[in-house]
């Protein structure tokens, strides 16, 4: 009797084990509330949100700049976030028309799945599909032993391609983000690789799709994606869920709207619910909040104006003030917030002592936002002036002879003047 009672217990503690082992994306309901019903009830934040999300962060696309940033530079478990990575690979490295054999391993992948048996045959393209709009954790095992042969020689290739983007703080052990001890990144290297694989056109249009339909085995199956913000909220265009117990719900989300473009990361949500009203939160504060300014123009207007009102002189040179130009201005659209305002200030040296060298740095323009330095320009020397010579004052001497000349005779024949005597 107490041995049935032991193998009983240990029995439950397999089970719930591997619940909360395998717990992955199985989704849960919205606490009674539609996506619709909790975005009625956020609007017009002016405020810096409140969130449950134990880390977050919203990052401008173009500029890379933190307009909201929780915690987010801690190391944290990101459950099937992780698939961002996954899907990365496969579509840089594979072909989407190849027909993959599902492994006993793959097929006993536990979590949210797919649904594959082993030996079930489906290309790379379904696989993929599965991957990122159901988060099938059997898809991943099956495309990472497609890619690298086993799971960890594909762990390896996400740690390469991890410091490839320059994520220092990421590790992988497994393609699908079940919790393990040594699989973590932070909430702002997960927007950084987000962003990178958004310029993917092929990871882009998978993430944005919400319903997909697939074949195995020749069977179609329907696959509806998990992503609740996705053809919700206005922008949302991608990209990922996830969650186990280890890393609690978490969400990726990127959001466009005019010219703003965001990616948006909340980590370690309590509740599905707590994830969705989190990133809505900090999405619509967002928008409520920032705007896209022109630099490159207000960087320009602010050069030209200095430079109508001041002048470099060169001394001995032949000319006596040398003309400038600015570095290049790469800066796409940058986003302000409403109540933010750009400082530009440039320091030059005035005089100088010829020769003066093409490309001399003459100066430096910086723009300061909130008394930080965000961008800096070098005013540089647009051409050489030379240090004269003896043949230069002699014709300096020359041509001023020749001026006093020409007015002489101007007076004589336009003004009819006469000559004085000497």
């Amino acid at each position: 009797m107490k041995k049935s009672i032991i193998s009983i217990i240990l029995c439950t503690l397999i089970i719930v084990q591997n619940i909360c082992i395998f717990s992955n994306d199985i989704e849960e309901e919205l606490d009674g509330k539609t996506v619709e019903e909790i975005i009625q009830t956020v609007s017009d934040i002016k405020e810096t949100p409140k969130i449950n999300s134990r880390a977050a962060i919203v990052l401008e696309r173009n500029s890379k700049r933190i307009l909201y940033g929780k915690n987010e530079n801690d190391k944290r478990p990101m459950a099937s976030t992780t698939k961002i990575i996954t899907s990365l690979l496969v579509i840089e490295k594979g072909n989407f028309d190849d027909t993959v054999t599902v492994s006993k391993k793959a097929a006993g992948t536990g979590g949210s799945r797919l649904g594959l048996k082993t030996n079930d045959k489906i290309t790379v393209k379904n696989l993929l599909y599965g991957l990122m709009l159901i988060s099938g954790n059997d898809a991943a095992v099956a495309l990472a032993e497609y890619i690298a042969g086993d799971v960890a020689s594909f762990a390896n290739l996400m740690n390469e391609k991890a410091k490839e983007i320059g994520l220092k703080n990421t590790h992988y052990v497994t393609p699908h983000g079940l919790d393990s001890e040594e699989h973590y990144t932070t909430a702002y290297e997960l927007a950084i690789l987000t962003d990178y694989a958004l310029k993917n056109q092929t990871f882009a249009n998978i993430v944005k799709t919400q319903n997909y339909t697939i074949t195995i085995n020749g069977y179609s199956k329907s696959l509806n994606n998990t992503n609740e913000l996705l053809g919700y909220l206005d922008g949302v265009y991608g990209v990922k869920t996830g969650f186990t117990n280890g890393a609690g719900r978490c969400l990726v989300t990127a959001t466009k709207r005019g010219d703003l473009d965001i990616i948006c990361v909340v980590l370690g949500a309590d509740t599905k619910k707590d994830r969705t009203q989190d990133s809505i939160k900090l999405i619509e504060y967002t928008f409520e909040n920032y705007k896209m300014e022109n630099l490159k123009k207000i960087i320009q207007d602010e050069f030209d104006k200095w430079q109508r009102t001041n002048k470099i002189s060169v001394y001995k040179g032949v000319k006596e003030n040398i003309d400038v130009i600015l570095d290049e201005i790469n800066i796409p659209l940058y986003p302000m917030r409403i109540d933010e305002k750009i400082e530009v200030n440039i320091t030059a040296n005035y005089n100088y002592e010829a020769p003066v060298n093409i490309g001399t740095i003459i100066g430096k323009l910086t723009v300061t936002l909130n008394k930080d330095n965000i961008y800096e320009f070098n005013i540089k020397a647009k051409e050489t002036v030379r240090r004269k010579m003896i043949k230069d004052y002699f014709n300096q001497i020359i041509g001023s002879y020749c001026d006093i000349l020409s007015n002489y005779c101007y007076r004589i024949i336009v003004l009819d003047k006469k000559i004085p005597k000497p």
